[in-house]
């Protein structure tokens, strides 16, 4: 079936191929390109599956590739005047490999699979499962809650087992020259053995840290025998269903490998924080795990992301492991067991909440490996020539690892309109009338297979932008890599870190001077009208182009230009029935939010009137796990009287290790909470208002990243709070100026982000 399907895809782009480069006028081609824009338009509003999917991608590539056709043709300057053609072949080559992206991703997710739920019936037999949690240099109290979350899943108990691999207590560490470090292993080894003692769970470490996250979990296969494996990075807590929701595809198909479930994030990355869209614009990682994934599942190529996914320990075996040969281990043993045979599958379901790095340096830390480790693959282990792969699987693969060049194609449209502006070079040969028929015609289309495409979990310009604040770092680390495959290490990525003053980022300076070097191309625009005003069409043209590039790099100030984070650990919005237990008396209460470190409780206006800041209490709750307790001390931090109520803003008083899965039930045992929240924000805001609010935002942030240029440098020290479980070494940004920011809570509140809010207009830290 699937190769039916793929004929019959290729005979569509062959009949597409043939039409779009026959000749006709420049009219003819406008007015067509232009009715199916219209029609595309229309498209949108009904069903987006089947036929008329196909139809609209149909419609949409016979544009893009008579652009194609007429800019391979018509406009590359001519070889012999080399100042021309340098910059505008490396233009062309940009934009073809967009074009070659394009393709790809449209096959990739030509038509998504929403696979039907496979949840275990309470009377079926429970295969046996073996939760490895690798973890590196975390703290007790992030690991404590994980690893309760873990134990408290709605699974048989004596039907998994619950491994924490502590690769920060290893021999190789404990036995240090460096007395220091040799101290603080011993001490780790020593205080995580005794919280598995407490938590019921298994300690593991080994002797050397050989290939980082891959050694970790394959000393972790070594050491245990359950026909399955599930994965969770150190800040990844699962639901209670989490095992529920995903073993039951492996009874339906014995060649089933994996089954992978979206990585969830209960707090914003930097560009949600600084430009503070959290709570209304779908997240990044939603258009990966909410598209990409079930497109590449339809291909029998959706692959291992590291957490929040169960395998089969039969065909891990078969490979000898998880790989190690690049950074990006995850990816690689996916590719492996797809050459074999084995098959992926993929539920779209968030039941694991993560951490993702607060501040810019950390992000571009994370995006750095993943670029590396990507591409590692590409020149290591190609999936174009590894034999056993199906076609579709190539070109998924493909996809996946060729989108990072986009720093190449980014940095180049960034720099090509100052080629004319500054230096008045001719490196794109076109009429303004052609410019109108085929280039506006061709961004019109993009701009709407876009929106078909990614509506509900991605804003028009969003990627331009993520793509932009990454491009200026990671064509460093994509040129790395290149040079020598073999070098990139391991990286630990930061996270849990929170900030007292507002600042520019470290990783800053870059940005203000693009900015500024496009301010100047603005003023060439208005020169070059003035001086030369029989160009005053191009130069308009050319300078559009340019400030588009500006509004782009305006929105990555506002990136760079951090917020102060003043919450250690952020709040999730909850609704529980609950009792305080004060001095003899038992109030009945409700708790409103909660994170890592306390919640908010409202209780009757009258209940507790005497009530200070400072005093301890008793919450008792009805936890959804069982458990031998259902009490939880509290000490109260602030008491906010009113009309409804008493809201009490309490800290856990924890005293026993034991109480985390008090404090894991609370948060994480219902993930239907957290496909609420997401749910809320996969919002289809159109084409029009989508970039009505995209030049609104750009606008804004540039005035305030700007603003930033004129403030004092802050005199406090950051630290960081957690880290990536993943990593083996030092962090790979980590040139932050102690005097820059301060330290929140330190690692004991890592785990969770900002708060998910009913408030559609929250009232951030600023």
């Amino acid at each position: 079936m699937r190769f039916l399907t793929l004929l019959l895809w290729l005979a569509m782009v062959a009949i597409i191929v043939f039409l779009a480069t026959q000749p006709v006028s420049l009219t003819t081609h406008f007015v067509t390109a232009m009715v199916i824009i219209i029609l595309i338009a229309i498209l949108k509003m009904f069903d987006r599956r089947g036929t008329l999917r196909a139809v609209v991608l149909a419609l949409g590539t016979a544009v893009v590739l008579r652009y194609v056709y007429w800019r391979t043709t018509s406009t590359i300057p001519p070889v012999d005047e080399l100042a021309n053609f340098i910059p505008g072949f490396a233009l062309y080559l940009a934009e073809m490999y967009s074009v070659f992206m394009l393709f790809l991703s449209l096959f990739t997710i030509a038509d998504p699979l929403n696979r039907p739920r496979r949840t275990l019936a309470r009377d079926s037999v429970r295969p046996t499962v073996d939760i490895f949690i690798p973890s590196y240099n975390e703290s007790p109290e992030l690991l404590a809650i994980t690893v309760s979350a873990a134990k408290q899943i709605d699974y048989p108990q004596d039907r998994f087992n619950v491994y924490l691999l502590d690769d920060g207590g290893t021999d190789q560490r404990i036995e240090s020259a460096d007395p220091q470090l040799a101290q603080e292993a011993a001490e780790r080894r020593r205080t995580l053995q005794q919280l598995c003692r407490d938590l019921g769970v298994n300690y593991l470490t080994r002797a050397q840290n050989l290939n980082a996250k891959a050694g970790n979990l394959n000393n972790g296969l070594a050491h245990s025998t359950s026909e399955f494996v599930a994965v969770l990075d150190a800040d990844h807590a699962p639901a209670r269903d989490f095992l529920n929701e995903t073993i039951g595809y492996f009874a339906t198909d014995p060649r089933l490998f994996l089954v992978q479930t979206p990585h969830f994030f209960i707090n914003p990355d930097p560009l949600e924080h600084n430009l503070e869209t959290w709570n209304r614009m779908p997240s990044e990682n939603e258009m990966f795990y909410g598209v990409i994934q079930k497109g590449l599942d339809k291909w029998n190529a959706s692959f291992f992301c590291g957490s929040a996914a169960v395998l089969r320990r039969e065909a891990l075996e078969e490979v000898g492991g998880f790989s190690g040969m690049s950074v990006t281990e995850d990816a690689e043993t996916a590719l492996a067991l797809h050459a074999r045979g084995w098959n992926s599958a993929y539920v779209d379901r968030p039941m694991i909440a993560g951490l993702q790095p607060e501040t810019f340096a950390n992000f571009i830390g994370q995006r750095s490996r993943w670029c590396q480790g990507m591409l590692q693959i590409l020149l290591l282990n190609n999936p174009l020539f590894k034999p056993g792969l199906t076609i579709p699987q190539r070109l998924s693969y493909l996809s996946s690892i060729l989108y990072w060049l986009f720093p190449l194609a980014r940095l180049t449209f960034l720099f090509a309109p100052l080629a004319y502006l500054f230096f008045g070079l001719s490196i794109f040969d076109a009429s303004g009338s052609e410019f109108a028929a085929y280039t506006t015609t061709y961004i019109l289309v993009n701009i709407l297979l876009q929106n078909y495409n990614w509506s509900r979990v991605r804003w028009p310009f969003i990627s331009e932008l993520y793509e932009t604040i990454q491009s200026v770092y990671l064509g460093r680390a994509l040129f790395a890599v290149l040079i020598n495959p073999t070098a990139p290490s391991f990286r630990v990525t930061s996270k849990g870190e929170t900030t007292r003053f507002s600042r520019i980022s470290e990783l800053g300076g870059p940005f203000y001077i693009i900015f500024f070097i496009l301010a100047a191309g603005l003023v060439a625009m208005v020169w070059r009208i003035v001086a030369i005003p029989s160009e005053s069409g191009v130069s308009l043209v050319v300078g559009g182009w340019n400030l588009f590039n500006m509004l782009l790099m305006g929105a990555a100030l506002g990136v760079v230009a951090e917020r102060r984070q003043l919450r250690s650990s952020q709040r999730v919005a909850i609704d529980r029935p609950a009792e305080i237990i004060y001095g003899d008396r038992v109030i009945p209460a409700r708790i409103d939010d909660v994170s890592v470190n306390g919640a908010r409780i409202m209780v009757p206006a009258n209940a507790l009137r005497s009530i200070q800041a400072g005093e301890r209490i008793i919450m008792r709750f009805q936890p959804l796990a069982p458990l031998p307790s259902n009490e939880l001390p509290l000490t109260v931090r602030s008491v906010v009287r009113d009309e409804g109520g008493m809201a009490l803003g309490s800290e856990f008083s924890v005293d026993d290790v034991r109480q985390y899965k008090m404090v894991a039930d609370l948060i994480f045992a219902n993930s239907d909470e957290w496909s609420r929240f997401q749910a809320s924000r996969r919002k289809n805001i159109g084409v029009t208002r989508g970039v009505i609010e995209f030049i609104r935002v750009a606008v804004f942030q540039t005035v305030r990243g700007l603003s930033y240029l004129t403030r004092s440098a802050p005199t406090a020290g950051r630290r960081k709070a957690a880290s990536d479980s993943d990593s083996n070494a030092a962090p790979t940004f980590a040139g932050a100026d102690p005097n820059a920011v301060v330290a929140g809570a330190g690692a004991t509140a890592a785990l969770h982000g900002a708060p998910i809010t009913r408030s559609a207009n929250p009232t951030p830290d600023r």
